[in-house]
C-alpha cells in the first residue's frame, strides 16, 4: 500500500463511502440524482454503480491496483458528468443549480483525473490524458468547476447562510465570502497565478465546510440519508481538491503563469 498524498487517501475513502451508501439504500447515491425512474433495470444499475465506486476506492489503496482503479474511477465519474449533469445543464442553462451540479461533479472528475495522470505516468497508451498533459487537464477542469460552485453561494446566498453554524456571526457575509473565494480560486488556477496556493486554500475551505456544517448535521440526524449523502459529497469534493492541490507539489508557491 502506498499513499501518495492526503488527497489520494481521502478520495479513496470518499469513493468507498459513496459505494457503501449505494449498497445500503439499494439506490443511486443522492449526489447522482435524479436518475430517471424509468431507467430499465434501475436498481441493478444502482448496485453496479455502488460496487464500482466501492471497488475503485479500495483499489486506490493498493499499489498493484491503484493505476487500474484510477482509470475505472475516472471513466465512471466522466460518465456521470456527461450523461447526467451536462444534459441537465443544456436543458436549463439559465438555472444556477444546473451549473452547481455540473461543477460539483466536475470537481470530482478533476480529482480523479489528477490521480489517474499520476498513476498512468507518461504511458503512450493513454496519450494526452496521462502524465503532465493529464495533470494540466485536471487543473483546468478544476478551475472551471469551482467557479459555478462559488456562483451558487452568491445566487443562493440565503440558503447558504442558513447552513452557517449558529455560533458564527454574520452568516450572510460568510456565504458571500466563500462564494467569492471559490470564484477567485478558480480564476487563479485557470490563469496559473498563485495556482498552488489557490488549490490548497480551496481544499482547506471545502474541508472546513465539511467539518463545521455537515458533520454536526449528521450528528444531529444520524439516520438522515440526505445528511449522510451531503457529508460524503462534501468530503469527496474536499478530497478531489486535495488531489488536484497535490499535483502542484514542487511548484513554487508564488509561481505566476
Amino acid at each position: 500500500m502506498r499513499i501518495i498524498s492526503v488527497g489520494h487517501a481521502s478520495f479513496a475513502a470518499a469513493m468507498i463511502a459513496l459505494g457503501i451508501l449505494g449498497l445500503v439504500y439499494g439506490d443511486f447515491a443522492l449526489v447522482w440524482q435524479p436518475v430517471p425512474k424509468e431507467l430499465p433495470l434501475r436498481q441493478i444499475f444502482a448496485y453496479a454503480c455502488a460496487v464500482v465506486a466501492l471497488a475503485g476506492g479500495l483499489g486506490l489503496l493498493w499499489t498493484r491496483t491503484a493505476a487500474l482503479a484510477s482509470q475505472v474511477l475516472l471513466v465512471y465519474l466522466l460518465l456521470w458528468l456527461i450523461l447526467l449533469r451536462l444534459p441537465a445543464l443544456l436543458t436549463a442553462p439559465g438555472v444556477e443549480i444546473s451549473w452547481l451540479g455540473c461543477g460539483e461533479t466536475a470537481v470530482m472528475v478533476a480529482g480523479g483525473w489528477a490521480l489517474f495522470a499520476y498513476f498512468a505516468g507518461q504511458s503512450p497508451r493513454f496519450g494526452f490524458a496521462a502524465g503532465k498533459s493529464g495533470v494540466r487537464i485536471a487543473r483546468i477542469l478544476f478551475g472551471l468547476a469551482v467557479i459555478p460552485c462559488g456562483l451558487a453561494h452568491l445566487v443562493y446566498a440565503a440558503e447558504t447562510a442558513a447552513l452557517v453554524p449558529a455560533w458564527l456571526p454574520w452568516p450572510l457575509g460568510w456565504a458571500y465570502l466563500t462564494g467569492i473565494a471559490y470564484i477567485a480560486a478558480g480564476i487563479a488556477v485557470l490563469v496559473n497565478a498563485y495556482a498552488r496556493l489557490a488549490a490548497i486554500l480551496t481544499a482547506a475551505m471545502m474541508a472546513l465546510i465539511t467539518l463545521l456544517v455537515w458533520i454536526p448535521a449528521v450528528a444531529a440526524a444520524p439516520g438522515s440519508r440526505f445528511q449522510l449523502t451531503a457529508l460524503v459529497t462534501s468530503s469527496a469534493l474536499a478530497a478531489a481538491a486535495c488531489a488536484v492541490a497535490a499535483s502542484y507539489r514542487g511548484t513554487p508557491w508564488r509561481a505566476f503563469r
